[in-house]
Formats: structure tokens, C-alpha cells, sequence
């Protein structure tokens, strides 16, 4: 498969069923500290992967004209990263998008989460037809926080949402962050 866009130093490409991305998914979501804040650090199972996850990365979404889960690589070895997630809120309108991301944590640190973040804002914006974008994180995970808020997002509410996991911090609640198009135009320009 092409790839979908290109940073300075990674490919955003789609997901296939091949084995290589069923295995490099599968490791990411197996390590504790990367699913910390998701579920509490449990592993999600192979099946559960290659049945329910991966075809929702491979959902074509017809408002945005693509996917809504992009495999992000390193584009001088092609080393696997992890994912981002831009995808609408509501499969048939490009007006709101979720960003989101998860990433091996050999990746941690060294500013992928957000130079993926911004170039995926910015195609949004200026060729998918994007009007907002909107982001979740747990009040209580601040390094996600700081990434949203580095690729231009700014807090908008807390709420408590009735999630399956009771995870340690989550009694402080989710927070939403989001960037309009106009705001990113008028910080643009």
C-alpha cells in the first residue's frame, strides 16, 4: 500500500492484515507502560486484534475520502513506531476528526507524537475538508497533554465518562482539547 503522507523523519501509510502489522500491533499494545493510561496495562489479545481492532484501522471513511488509522514508520529504516488516529466523528462528514496516536516506547520523547499530530492537522485542514479537531486524554497523563498541547490544541472541559476500566488517576476524569480551522489559520498566517 502508498503512503499517505511523509513528516521529516516518518511515513504515515495505511494498515494491511499482513502478519508483520498484525505482529508490530500486537507488541505494542503488549507493553504495560504504552497501555497505562488506555486499560490499565493489559496486553490486548492477537485475536482481539486481528478480529475487531484491525479492521477498524482499515475502515475507509467516506467523509474524509481515507482511512481514520495511519502505521507510522521511521522513513530512514522503516522501523515501526506505532499509530496515529485521525478519523471523523461521524463516518460520512469530514467537519470533526479525533486525533490520536499511540507509540512503542522506544519512540517516547523524541517528538514524534507531535510532528505526526501537527502534519495530520494540517492536511486536515488545508485537503480533507476538516473544520475541528478534537482530542481525549486522561487528566492525569500529562506528557499526552503537553503533545496536544505543543501540536496547537487547547483545553476545552473535563468530563468523567463510564469507561470499562477503573484505572489508577481516572477518578480525576478525561479532558477534551480541540483546534478549529480558524484558529489554526489566524495562528498560521
Amino acid at each position: 500500500m502508498g503512503i499517505f503522507m511523509e513528516t521529516e523523519r516518518m511515513t504515515l501509510r495505511p494498515f494491511t492484515t499482513s502478519e508483520q502489522d498484525l505482529d508490530a500491533l500486537v507488541e505494542l499494545d503488549g507493553d504495560p507502560e504504552v497501555m497505562r493510561y488506555i486499560n490499565g496495562g493489559r496486553p490486548t489479545p492477537r485475536e482481539e486484534m486481528r478480529d475487531e481492532r484491525l479492521p477498524r484501522f482499515m475502515h475507509r471513511h467516506p467523509g474524509l475520502g481515507t482511512y481514520g488509522y495511519w502505521a507510522a514508520e521511521t522513513k530512514d529504516t522503516g522501523e515501526f513506531l506505532g499509530w496515529f488516529e485521525f478519523r471523523p466523528l461521524q463516518d460520512d462528514s469530514p467537519d470533526v476528526v479525533e486525533l490520536g496516536y499511540r507509540l512503542r516506547r522506544a519512540a517516547w520523547g523524541r517528538g514524534y507524537a507531535v510532528e505526526g499530530s501537527r502534519a495530520l492537522i494540517h492536511k486536515g485542514f488545508t485537503d480533507l475538508g476538516v473544520r475541528r479537531v478534537t482530542a481525549n486524554a486522561m487528566t492525569v497523563h500529562a506528557a499526552s497533554r503537553r503533545v496536544l498541547e505543543k501540536a496547537g490544541l487547547t483545553f476545552t472541559r473535563t468530563f468523567f465518562g463510564d469507561w470499562p476500566d477503573v484505572i489508577e488517576g481516572s477518578e480525576h476524569g478525561d479532558v477534551e482539547y480541540e483546534l478549529t480551522k480558524e484558529e489554526w489559520e489566524r495562528r498560521s498566517g
